[in-house]
């Protein structure tokens, strides 16, 4: 049985070679899509539990503690609440938000292109989820309510609180990434100069701390009468034997 599983198992073992690329491309994907939504209304107002209750962001707002009585459903319109959340700022920061996701989604994309240059993308899709998953703990609507149903708070997450658990993988993608993008600084090669030649390395400009390579190659210094150290040595060790043979034996 083993046999005959060993081709499919042989391609699915070697498929982590475009792993990490198919993870930079789908961070990204994650963060241009929901970023491009953040100018729409319908997202900006349902990230406003969020946003209202977070000790880091609230001060965006400029009525934060109001907003459960301004929330709408998603494809809802009530022009008085939308006129609210204007005044709120909440698509001002709505608009804010989404310009940074976008703008991290293109450095995780580059580093498809780049896995050094990648690097800014994805230390930032990896600290970003750690803003997100802050909301479980500081935003109440993350957890069902207690509303006459048994299962209400810890552990039972909401639909937003469900959505934002996600990040974790997301966290975890972002980590895989970043350590791809160190280990090729690491693994840049340095190239070999010859005698007295200074060069570079890879991705650096010159400067006084730039590293010198040299060729590890012996001296040979010539003589007089154009032998070399060890031509020499062998001919005078070939003379001592003729003259030695020589002496008369008494």
């Amino acid at each position: 049985m083993i046999s005959y599983l060993r081709l499919p198992l042989s391609w699915i073992a070697h498929s982590d070679r475009v792993g990490i690329p198919l993870m930079r491309v789908a961070i990204a994907i994650v963060f241009l899509w929901i970023g491009a939504l953040k100018f729409a209304p319908y997202e900006a107002d349902s990230i406003t539990p969020f946003v209202a209750n977070s000790p880091f962001m609230s001060f965006f707002y400029e009525h934060p503690a109001e907003y459960k009585a301004h929330l709408t459903r998603e494809g809802e319109l009530k022009p008085a609440e939308r006129a609210w959340q204007t005044a709120n700022n909440t698509y001002g920061f709505s608009d804010g938000l989404g310009t940074v996701e976008i703008t991290i989604g293109l450095l995780t994309l580059l580093g498809v292109f780049s896995r050094r240059w990648g690097i800014v993308g994805a230390t930032l899709s990896f600290l970003t989820p750690f803003v997100t998953l802050s909301f479980l703990i500081t935003t109440p609507d993350a957890w069902v309510s207690a509303l006459g149903d048994a299962q209400h708070g810890f552990p039972y997450l909401s639909g937003g609180g469900r959505l934002v658990l996600k990040d974790v993988m997301l966290l975890a993608g972002g980590l895989l990434i970043m350590a791809d993008s160190a280990r090729a600084f690491l693994e840049a090669p340095t190239q070999v100069a010859p005698i007295g030649q200074q060069i570079e390395p890879l991705g650096h400009s010159a400067g006084p701390a730039s590293v010198l390579a040299f060729r590890n190659e012996p001296s040979v210094e010539p003589r007089p009468g154009g032998k070399t150290h060890s031509e020499s040595l062998a001919s005078s060790k070939s003379e001592l034997r003729k003259t030695t043979s020589k002496e008369p034996v008494t």
